[in-house]
Order: structure tokens, then sequence, then C-alpha cells
């Protein structure tokens, strides 16, 4: 008997819960319609004319289209963003708005509007972006109370959420750490996921560009001044407290809390000289249909368009190069991805420890099998094979690697199935013991480098990966031109890494864990191509200069595999990426 007693209960209590959060929510949507129809109100008579005048055509377009969505009706007042598009199309239409507006502005907010939408309502859209900083700014401690909060986010509204969000995301978290996590991680996945759409009408207006959000400002801020050129980002402010010293996050809001979009643009365009000339809002968010109301033009972003449109932009339009970035997640973590990198952390870490193994203890060609049976892809072409020691009085050969990982000599060798030694700098005890093949650490000292490279050479080949650092995008940064002058026997060789979990690289953070991350991975891909051997009239025996050496193996390289190349450095990266020169003292 207590059994179904139990279930009678569990339904009605469940049956409870749908009807007063349906009922709850049609409240807060006729509340909500009724403060967009008070300011509407206040519109000029002009477009209550004009929207009256179209009244008959609207009625009969919906007779001859009866299976006209649901959201179109409900949201007559401001058009899809698809009608603003086509207006400019219009010549006359692209001139006004490209003139003579830089008093006027441009508002919208990057959650749903400027950036797709990749996770679940029930969550919140962006914890994606929260997960990254608990995660990457945080610890993984951090991380999975932030995914444990998923078992209950969905029961709460949208504003709770993002209380909630936010005090686990930065409570006690390092302002130092954020900074880094805003200027060398969240960059990337904010580009790869911009709405083309949206983004079109911001980069070729030239109304001034302002972001009202009630995310944490200190999220989105950066990336939207020094990425997208906005004048202006309204969002909520934390609080920050000081503990000997160190500046921490509190996890709350500071001031009047967390931002209400309508109200921070009431009172941001209150006593401006500039006008709220176009906004753009979601249609799925009820304070967008409030927040826009105060412009001359409203439109809306409509999420079901998106759908059937590839509505991502393309890498050769990012508004600046992606070409550093750091962190170890090479995803998007939306809650079920998390979930998923979760479960597989002690079986990828178990089967790095495998892969390890087996490169250290058991010959080539059987480290090569296993590896590829453990779900390690490794491509392998070539163009010119030397094998064999040097003969007598000549030196070996120079391999010339692209820098991508930590592992590029260990997979040359592997491939190879000959010992060669590699030069490196600043490598760590743990990644020298592991690797399969003998390391030699240089001393960034020009003159007793090329003493050292010059004698390992004289004993057997040597490998080399001028660029000096990793880079994880399709780029190449400057060859030091150190190389060319010890011999004229030069291979390059091409190298490419892809990886779907964890990068293999880091600026920041611990270096002998690179080999550990990238061994991780469900798939890893390892991709090399050896070039033919370079033509002694191309070599500094042959007449030319170091630096024309470096520069015509650096394009080569790029030629083969795809990449651009750059005149960046070591320096460059570890300026943007961690705000050093990247010097080990």
């Amino acid at each position: 008997m207590v059994l179904p007693e139990l279930l009678v209960i569990l339904a009605e209590w469940v049956l409870y819960r749908l009807l007063a959060n349906s009922c709850y929510r049609a409240a807060r949507k006729l509340r909500g319609y009724g403060f967009q129809l008070k300011n509407l109100l206040s519109l000029s008579k002009t477009q209550s004319l004009h929207n009256n005048s179209q009244h008959h055509l609207h009625n009969h377009h919906q007779q001859n289209h009866p299976n006209q969505t649901l959201q179109d009706s409900l949201d007559p007042l401001f058009p899809s963003l698809t009608k603003y598009q086509e207006l400019l199309l219009d010549k006359n239409r692209a001139c006004s708005v490209s003139s003579d507006h830089y008093r006027d502005t441009f508002f919208c907010d990057i959650d749903g509007v400027l950036l797709r939408q990749h996770s679940s309502k029930h969550f919140h859209t962006f914890f994606p972006y929260f997960m990254l900083v608990a995660f990457e700014g945080g610890s993984i401690i951090r991380a999975i109370l932030l995914l444990l909060s998923c078992s209950f986010l969905w029961t709460l509204q949208q504003e709770t959420k993002l209380r909630v969000l936010s005090f686990i995301t930065f409570s006690g978290l390092r302002v130092k750490d954020m900074d880094n996590v805003s200027r060398s991680v969240l960059p990337k996945f904010f580009l790869e996921n911009l709405n083309i759409q949206v983004y079109d009408i911001w980069a070729r207006t030239e109304y001034s560009k302002v972001v009202f959000t009630s995310l944490p400002q200190v999220l989105v801020e950066r990336f939207l001044r020094e990425h997208l050129n906005a004048d202006d980002v309204i969002g909520t402010k934390l609080q920050e407290i000081k503990v000997m010293g160190r500046k921490f996050y509190t996890g709350l809001a500071s001031g009047s809390g967390f931002v209400l979009k309508h109200k921070s643009a009431e009172d941001y365009f209150l006593d401006s000289k500039k006008k709220p000339a176009l906004g753009i809002g979601s249609s799925s968010s009820p304070q967008d249909h409030i927040f826009i109301s105060i412009c001359k033009e409203a439109y809306f972003w409509n999420e079901e368009e998106s759908m059937s449109k590839n509505n991502a932009l393309p890498r050769e339009r990012y508004p600046k190069p992606l070409i550093f970035h750091d962190g170890r997640l090479a995803f998007l973590p939306t809650p079920l991805a998390t979930l998923a990198m979760f479960i597989w952390l002690p079986i990828g870490f178990l089967l790095a420890v495998f892969r390890i193994s087996v490169g250290v203890f058991l010959p080539y060609h059987v480290a090569n099998f296993l590896a590829s049976m453990s779900g390690v892809r490794i491509t392998f072409k070539t163009h010119n094979l030397n094998n064999g020691r040097p003969e007598k009085g000549n030196s070996g050969v120079l391999y010339v690697c692209n820098h991508r990982t930590l592992l590029d000599p260990v997979f040359l060798t592997t491939s190879l199935g000959k010992p060669l030694t590699a030069v490196t700098y600043s490598l760590s005890k743990f990644s020298e013991f592991i690797a399969p093949l003998k390391t030699v650490s240089l001393k960034r000292d020009r003159k007793k480098d090329g003493e050292a490279m010059q004698r390992l050479l004289s004993k057997g080949d040597l490998v080399v990966c001028p660029e000096g650092t990793t880079c994880r995008e399709p780029y190449l940064l400057r060859f030091s031109p150190l190389f060319a002058e010890l011999t004229e026997d030069i291979v390059p060789v091409a190298v490419d890494a892809r990886v779907s979990m964890f990068y293999g690289t880091t600026a920041s953070g611990l270096k002998c864990l690179d080999p550990i991350f990238f061994l991780m991975n469900p798939r890893p891909v390892y991709c090399l191509e050896i070039l033919k051997k370079l033509p002694k009239e191309m070599t500094c025996a042959g007449g030319k200069s170091s630096f024309e050496v470096a520069n015509f193996i650096q394009g080569e390289l790029a030629r083969v595999l795809g990449f651009e190349c750059t005149n960046l450095t070591r320096r460059d990266k570890y300026l943007v990426l961690a705000g050093n020169e990247g010097i080990v003292r």
C-alpha cells in the first residue's frame, strides 16, 4: 500500500510543478508584453500609421501562407533580421547607413545575438564559456562543481541561473587568472561562434557600437573591445576583494546587481547625445522585446532561421587573425561534452601511460603498431630517405621541422626507424625522461648553441625546430637562421598535429604535462612529410645567406601544409598569451 501512495504523491507534485511553472511563465510573458506595449506607444505616429496600412496586406499574406511560423505572429512589430539584410541590398539604403551617422548608436547583446547558441537554455546558453573560465582559470574541482550544478539549473529562472553560474565560476578566482583566460583562451571560442549574419551588420555599419549584457562584464569586455572594436560594453560588474596583496572575485555582483538590459539602455541614452538608431535582439528573450523597443529601427535574430543556415564566420573573415591561443580544451564545453570529457579522463590517462610506455621501452616498429592499435593515427610520407651514419669527416643530416608539439622529434624518430638527436629550449625533466631519443638543451646563446649543434651533427643526424616555440593554428612563425650556417645537408620536414579533446601545448600551464595531454586524446593525428633534400645552390654553401635559406624553407613548408608564413617570434607569442617574453630564468 505504501508504494501506490508514494506514486500518487509524486504524480501530484510533478503536476503541481508543471502547472505552477507554466502559469508563472505565462504571467511573466504577459507582464513583458505589457511593458513592451507601453514603450511601443511612445514611438512616432508615422510608424503606427505605416503598421496599420500594412495590416490588410499582412492578413492576405497569412491566408496565402497558412504554415507561417508562430514566432512571426507573436513579433509582428519587430521584423526579422533578414528584412534588414534585404534592405541593405538597396544602394540608397546602404549609403544612408554609412554616411553621417557617427553620432548614432547600434546596440545588441552578445549572448544569443552576436554569438550563436550551442548550449541548451535549460542550463543557460552561455554555460560553455563559464566552463572555460572554471576549467582553464580555476581548477578541475571548480569545473566539476559547475557541471554538477546542471542537475538543478533547469529548475531555475534565467536570472537565477546566471547568478548561480557566476558564483560557482568566480567565487575565489584570482583576478589575474581571469585576465589570462580572457586574453588567451576565450577569444578563440568567441571567434569560432560568431553569428555571421549579425557580424556582417556589425562590421559594415559606421554607427557607434555598444553591447548591453547581463553577463559578467569581465567575461566578454576584452574580446568585444580588442577584437570587435566595440565602443562601449555595459555588463554586470563583479565584486573584488584583496587578500595578502592579491585580488580575488567574490562571485557576487557589485553595485546595483546584475544588469537589466532595457533599464541600462534607457539610463545610457538618457543624457547622451547619441541616438539608439539600430538594435538587434533575440527572438527567444522576453527582455529583448523591451530592450530594442527604444531604437528607431529594431530587428530580431530568429533562432529558427539559423537552424537552416551555416551562420559560422569563416576564418578568413575574422576581424583579427587567430594565430595564438592557450588553454587545454580543444572543444566547446557544453554540458554534455563536458560530461563526456570527465568520463573519458581516467580512461585517457591510462591510455596516455600505455602509449608513452610502448614508445619508451619497445622497438620503433612495434611501438608504431601498438600506437596505431590504441587510436594514434600517424601519416608518414617521404621524398628523401637518408639512412645510415655519416661517413668519416662528414656531418649528419639536419632535419628542419616546423613546431606543433614537443612530440615532433619523437614521431619523426619512430617514423624513420632510426635514432635522432633533438635540440630544444627549456625542456622539462619529465619530458626528457620519457623521450625515446637523445635531447640536448640549448642556452639561447648564438655562439655556444651553434658550436653545440655542430658537435652533435658530427656524431649523427639532428632534428631542429627553428620556430623556437609551438603554434597551434595554420601559421608558421619566423625561422631562426642559425641552423642554415651549420651544414648543407638540410632536409625540411612538414609536421601537423590534430586533436579533438585536449591541446598538447601550453604557454602558461605546466609544460611537463604537454605530452600526456596530447596522448590522452581518443584519436590524436600526426602527419609528417619529409621533403627533398635542399639543393646546394639554395644553401649557404651555394652563396645564399642564412636568412634566405631560413625564409625559403619556411615558404616550402607553408606551401606543403597549406599554412601562412608570419614574421612573428617566440617573444610575440608569450607577450600575447602570458604577458612575458617567454624567457626561463
